[in-house]
């Protein structure tokens, strides 16, 4: 059986930019109605990004085999060559001439917190890019995306019998009650952050019990407290990996790190237990190295860390 996994998601540059005091000193509770702010920036560096693609590069680091289902646009070249220098398939990610690679604008303050302003780009074509010219696939992931493209992809993947997660992330407002029942009912699995699943349950009514019994898993992300995965009528605590906290620590592509590990804990028949336990372990190896996409390791790095993390092998 093939072990491929479908990364649906952006394809983005991401702009990073430091902000070295504390958003919630410049921002006026009382005042959120007529934000006029400004903040300075010292340093800038720009990284490659987007959902699918940081999902594929920790993905591929793992041993697994990710086939990124994605667009970029006019300006694709360095980020195919990035693709291909890493081993990671080009096939199914579609060009569009008339567009620009998606773009995010990431400001984060001394806390960790952060502003982000996104130009959806080339990703707003996801819908045309069809989930059955990548072929076989042993799982897939729905990561943001274009809004119409997540709808299709999901709605293909039920149509196919290809399990697959559904991770609305910052996408999620963009979609109905009504569709986010949908996304639940068509996924096998659902992961989100602790931000997101408070909103889940808001925009649908439901609660956790309630969207778990729908899935074979509902996978909840809450920082350095760990992760829960309710599955099988039972609640797996994850625990957090601890990183050295005088360091300085970039949270941005970590929960795409995080699900790389549950797709390859999932195509491996690893357990729950130690799918959450990896996942968490890339969590925490990201966090510690700048940008989305430069932390490295080896698979057998890997197993030598999950083994001094968590006792044994997995």
């Amino acid at each position: 059986m093939t072990k491929t996994a479908l990364v649906c998601g952006s394809l983005a540059i991401d702009i990073i930019m430091q902000y070295e005091g504390r958003f919630g000193d410049t921002l006026l509770a009382d005042q959120l109605h007529k934000v006029n702010v400004s903040f300075l920036v010292p340093t800038m560096r720009t990284e490659f990004g987007g959902c699918s693609g940081n999902i594929a590069y920790s993905l591929k680091m793992l041993g697994g085999d990710p086939r990124i289902v994605g667009v970029l646009g006019q300006d694709c070249a360095a980020y195919l060559e990035r693709f291909q220098q890493l081993g990671i398939s080009t096939d199914n990610i579609l060009i569009k001439k008339d567009a620009y690679n998606a773009q995010c604008f990431v400001t984060a303050d001394a806390d960790h917190n952060q502003i982000n302003a996104f130009h959806p780009g080339a990703m707003s074509f996801a819908h045309e890019n069809p989930i059955e010219k990548a072929g076989a696939a042993r799982i897939a992931i729905i990561s943001p995306d274009g809004h119409l493209g997540m709808l299709k992809h999901a709605e293909d993947l039920a149509r196919l019998g290809i399990p697959f997660v559904f991770d609305p992330g910052q996408q999620m407002p963009m979609f109905t009650p009504e569709q986010l029942i949908g996304f639940i009912e068509q996924a096998t699995y659902v992961t989100c952050n602790d931000y997101e699943i408070e909103l889940l349950m808001s925009r649908t009514g439901l609660t956790i019990p309630e969207i778990a019994a729908k899935l074979e898993a509902l996978i909840v992300t809450r920082g350095e407290k760990g992760s829960e995965i309710y599955a099988g009528g039972k609640r797996i605590d994850i625990p957090a990996v601890t990183v050295d906290a005088s360091l300085d620590l970039d949270p941005t592509g970590c929960g795409d790190a995080y699900r790389a590990g549950l797709l390859f804990g999932l195509v491996n028949d690893l357990g729950w237990e130690s799918t959450g336990r990896l996942a968490s372990l890339l969590g925490a190896i990201k966090i510690v190295t700048k940008g989305a996409q430069n932390h490295v390791f080896t698979p057998a790095e890997i197993a030598d860390k999950f083994e001094a993390a968590f006792g044994y092998r997995f």
